[in-house]
């Protein structure tokens, strides 16, 4: 129960309290006393914030107020609801879904050209895909598809369609082509040991390969692989299957006799979704006042004005395989390029022999069939003569055969025997991009930012004429002690391929960079890393005419370890152009940028990785609960396999490593040998003095390296497990390799190592294609090497 009578302990409290009441309606503090521990007869006083001025504000003041405060947050709250609105305006949605907002933008065409660049390439016949225009290219009307078949088309009428200013934009891509007949393509008995060939003309639907395999979409690549496995008929007869599987057919070919030559338009009545989208509406050109803007929603690089208008060829005319007059399109060449620099080692060797193991090249018959009914496809091999940075002299061709000659690992690829599939080529920095018309103008002005990888760039000073960096090495893995091979490989500069982690060569890797864009952009075909080895025949991926990469692991990025681009194209022009203006960086992160910026993602189809790199995501801990055959933590289990996953590889073979996919990545390593115990090309007598110089190498290289771990234990010095450590000691115990290879007649070395219990991945593969060449099996399709 409260009272309303004072309640104080003492006058003087009272007092005070009183006072206090007198001040509250104007003081902005009040007294409070507290007591204080252990002194009963004193408290301390504080002043504390007093809200008796706030509340006489309040009650008497706003009631007088209140009206103009009232408007002027209401001008508040519409100014923000303006500004807001404006900036969205501005932003548009045109750049949804383009990638982070922090990296600046690399586009330097117009809208205009952009347009222009789609309609050329659909015309010819380089979009094979039924997937929709996007809608920020802001087409009008729709494209006419040569490349795609044609399907039953529908319009939404025009009292349907949006009623706001500015024309509506046109995603469709219609389809004109031949209709597609899709494959079941499978053995029958009694030839069931091997896969067959594919059908020649056929195409792979990447579309499809798409809807099973996009790692966006929750698929696995497991499940991708099999679904290759099937619908190339790889199973061998060996289908355990029992539902139907007609949704995994995926190669198709093209019926000529019914492609549709004439287009009439549609009735108004029809209807179709997502071929209107909402229209274009364009701001006004603040620097020409009553214009509209038609670059809205694209952003423009930075301190680069707008390209000049571009200026594209006539479209090429796309032709069926049925219709050409022989297998080989000229505007389509089945070459693989490849690029390297230094000595040439295992990589490019086992790359070679991936190529004569799965591909079509004949060799199984005595000579190419005149009246043969498949293209026969080619390997070019570039090789950089030195450092990346060097410039060729004038007789590098003839030092680079000759080097070549002398490579054991390189020697059996220039028996005649393969002369017509596989060609070694000089590379030449300056005649190559001198050949780029689209570039041969200007590129000079970088010529000292040359080596730009992301955006950080690498400058160098030209290298002096240079001779093949081919005879940096005997035996490829193993380095002899050559002029060359003094060159301190802690220089940059001077580094002719990566001999080891700690010695990689960056320079030739962003060289290559730009080599691939300009190979394909040139001649045509599809680039190879020399890290990749080829599973498969390729024939339906040549059948899709349109350019292709894969996919950065579960990035939406680009890797383009594998690239396809067509000969000549507006995408290379538009790629080129754009690359001149942001440094001629040709690194996949930054073409990736170029062509989203630009939305031409859809030109440069960026396949899933299962189809070439199919251990890459579980190397990043995705899919691990459901990996595919085999299944790799790491890209070095590739070389060194796991003991608990060591059984495979002798147990499966070449059929059991990633069935299904066309190529396998194994992502550098290039100084780790395929095989540890037999590292030198083993291919029979045919090829017996090559083998003998790399064997006379190796035992070399273990009896020096043998009498120096003696010397060492004879001065009581531990041997360092790291060859720098070994090294280090040595010198520090005066023993040197003059003195270690005075010893070396003392020592047989054994010819080979003893096979390790378990075969590594690398090992098998390696030794699959050597008895393919050997004439010891067939290759992967049954056939056998004729010589």
């Amino acid at each position: 129960m409260t009272s309303d009578l004072p309640s104080h302990s003492s006058a003087v409290e009272e007092k005070l309290e009183r006072q206090h009441r007198s001040h509250s309606a104007n003081s902005w503090t009040r007294p409070v006393s507290l007591s204080i521990p252990g002194v009963r007869t004193r408290r301390l006083r504080i002043l504390v914030p007093n809200a008796g001025p706030f509340n006489q504000l309040r009650v008497s003041r706003m009631r007088r107020k209140r009206g103009p405060i009232m408007v002027a947050m209401a001008c508040l709250a519409v100014f923000l609801t303006v500004v807001i609105v404006s900036k969205g305006m501005g932003r548009s949605d045109w750049r949804d879904g383009n990638g982070s907002d922090d990296e600046p933008s690399t586009l330097v065409f117009k809208r205009a050209d952009l347009q222009q660049i789609w309609k050329w390439e659909v015309a010819s016949g380089h979009y094979p895909s039924t997937q929709p225009v996007p809608q920020q290219i802001g087409l009008t009307e729709a494209l006419l598809n040569p490349a795609a078949p044609p399907i039953q088309g529908s319009f939404k009428p025009a009292r349907y369609r949006s009623r706001q200013p500015g024309p509506d934009v046109v995603t469709q891509n219609r389809g004109v082509g031949p209709k597609r007949v899709y494959l079941d393509l499978q053995v029958h008995p009694p030839n069931v040991a091997y896969p067959p060939r594919p059908v020649p003309g056929s195409v792979a639907d990447l579309d499809h390969i798409m809807t099973h395999c996009n790692f966006s979409t929750g698929k696995y690549v497991r499940d991708c692989l099999e679904m290759l496995r099937l619908g190339g008929g790889l199973d061998n007869g060996n289908r355990l299957r029992r539902d139907e599987s007609s949704d995994w057919r995926y190669i198709f070919m093209e019926h000529t006799d019914n492609t549709t030559t004439t287009t009439t338009e549609p009735p108004e009545e029809a209807e179709e979704e997502h071929v209107y989208q909402r229209p274009i509406i364009y701001r006004q050109d603040a620097q020409r006042p009553g214009m509209v803007d038609p670059n809205e929603g694209l952003v423009k690089k930075k301190l680069k004005a707008w390209e000049p208008e571009i200026s594209l060829p006539k479209p090429r005319t796309h032709r069926p395989a049925a219709t050409l007059p022989s297998p080989c399109d000229p505007e389509n060449p089945r070459v693989f390029h490849m690029f390297w620099t230094g000595p040439f080692t295992d990589k490019p060797y086992l790359a070679l022999m991936s190529f004569l193991y799965t591909q079509n090249t004949g060799m199984h018959l005595d000579e190419w069939p005149a009246d043969a009914t498949v293209c026969r496809p080619q390997f070019w091999l570039w090789i950089n003569p030195g450092p990346a940075a060097s410039v060729p002299n004038p007789t590098a061709v003839r030092d680079m055969f000759e080097q070549l000659k002398m490579s054991p690992w390189a020697s059996p690829f220039l028996h005649p025997r393969f002369k017509d599939v596989i060609q070694f080529k000089l590379w030449n920095t300056t005649e190559q991009l001198d050949g780029i018309s689209e570039i041969k103008d200007e590129w000079r002005t970088l010529e000292g930012s040359l080596f730009n990888s992301g955006g950080h760039i690498v400058n160098v000073k030209k290298k002096p004429a240079s001779t093949s960096a081919l005879s940096n090495s005997s035996s490829g893995n193993v380095t002899t002690s050559t002029a060359a091979a003094a060159v301190d490989d802690d220089d940059l500069e001077s580094r002719t391929g990566s001999k080891s982690s700690s010695s990689y060569d960056r320079l030739s890797v962003i060289l290559s960079d730009m080599a691939r864009f300009v190979l394909c952009h040139r001649f045509g075909g599809i680039y190879l890393d020399a890290d990749t080895l080829l599973l498969r025949d390729w024939e339906e991926l040549w059948g899709w005419t349109g350019a292709f990469a894969y996919r950065w692991s579960h990035h939406e990025k680009y890797n383009t370890a594998v690239l396809r681009m067509n000969k000549g194209s507006a995408l290379g022009t538009f790629l080129f152009r754009t690359a001149l203006k942001n440094g001629l960086d040709f690194h996949p992160m930054t073409v990736s940028r170029y062509t989203a910026d630009a939305h031409v993602e859809g030109l440069l189809l960026r396949l899933p990785d299962a189809l070439f790199d199919a251990a890459w995501l579980n190397t990043e801990q995705h899919q691990r609960e459901r990996p595919p055959q085999p299944f790799f933590t790491e890209f070095s289990d590739f070389f060194e396999t796991p003991v608990q996953n060591s059984a495979a590889p002798h147990a499966l073979g070449f059929n059991g490593f990633f069935r299904g996919s066309y190529s396998y990545h194994f992502h550098n390593f290039w100084w780790k040998p395929f095989d540890s115990s037999r590292n030198f090309p083993d291919l029979g007598p045919r090829f017996a003095a090559g083998e003998e110089a790399a064997r006379s190498v190796l035992r070399r290289e273990k009896q020096k390296e043998r009498k120096r771990v003696s010397l060492l234990a004879k001065a009581k010095l531990a041997p360092s497990t790291s060859s720098a450590g070994v090294d280090s000691t040595a010198a520090a115990a005066g023993i040197t390799s003059a003195s270690a290879s005075a010893f070396v007649e003392e020592e047989e070395v054994p010819e080979v190592e003893v096979d390790k219990i378990d075969l590594d991945w690398s090992t098998v593969i390696k030794r699959t294609f050597e008895a393919y060449i050997r004439g010891e099996r067939p290759n992967m399709y049954g056939e056998w090497l004729k010589w």
